[in-house]
Order: structure tokens, then C-alpha cells, then sequence
């Protein structure tokens, strides 16, 4: 059992940062592929960021890449999502997830999800 817990989020402008973190309660947290998703008013939930378990590949959402940086600390346990040039759209519930691979935590098998941190955007 893995506990994934988010926090970070805020009311921002737009054009602002942010930086959502997430710890995992795991000592085996170097196993697990940990990614951002997120979930906007009357949406379903979709792929932010991910990173492999030593951090060696990243993957981002066609939206968020460039203006957004993914990053872990397997020492700490955490994944840190640095988010720059917020805008409007990027507002949403932001959960952290823990997979086994970035396949089944695309397809949401088996991940572990932390409650959600809410990022709000104003224009």
C-alpha cells in the first residue's frame, strides 16, 4: 500500500507559478513511476506529467509542456511539479499518482492517487 498525499496548490494569476508537491509513503518509492494528472470543473481526469524511477524520461501532456516541469527526489520520496505561465485552463482538483508502469497508470490500473491539491487560475 502506497499513501500519496498533494500539496502545493493555490490561487494564482494568470501568467504566475505554482509548485504542487507529493510525497509517497513508500520505501520502495525508487519502484514506481509517479505522474500528475488533473481534473477540471465538469471533466473527466487527464495526464499532466509523469516520470520514470530514476527520473531518466519524462512525459507531458501536449497542454502543459514547456510551461511545466516534472522532478523527484527518490531520497525524500517526492515528485515536485513545477507549473510557470499558469493561464486559465491549467484550473483544476491536480492529484499525484503512483504506478507501476507509465502504461497502466495511463489506463489507471492499479495506481495509487492522493486526494487532490485545487489549483484556480484567474484571468
Amino acid at each position: 500500500q502506497v499513501q500519496v498525499n498533494e500539496s502545493g496548490g493555490g490561487l494564482v494569476q494568470a501568467g504566475a507559478s505554482l509548485r504542487l508537491s507529493c510525497a509517497a509513503s513508500t520505501r520502495t518509492f525508487v519502484n514506481y513511476v509517479m505522474g500528475w494528472f488533473r481534473q477540471a470543473p465538469g471533466k473527466g481526469k487527464s495526464f499532466v506529467a509523469s516520470i520514470t524511477w530514476r527520473g531518466g524520461s519524462t512525459k507531458y501532456a501536449e497542454s502543459t509542456e514547456g510551461r511545466f516541469n516534472i522532478s523527484r527526489d527518490n531520497a525524500l520520496h517526492t515528485v515536485d511539479l513545477q507549473m510557470n505561465n499558469l493561464k486559465p485552463d491549467d484550473t483544476a482538483i491536480y492529484y499525484c499518482a503512483a504506478g507501476v508502469t507509465l502504461q497502466t497508470m495511463l489506463m489507471d490500473r492499479g495506481n495509487y492517487w492522493g486526494r487532490g491539491t485545487q489549483v484556480t487560475v484567474s484571468d
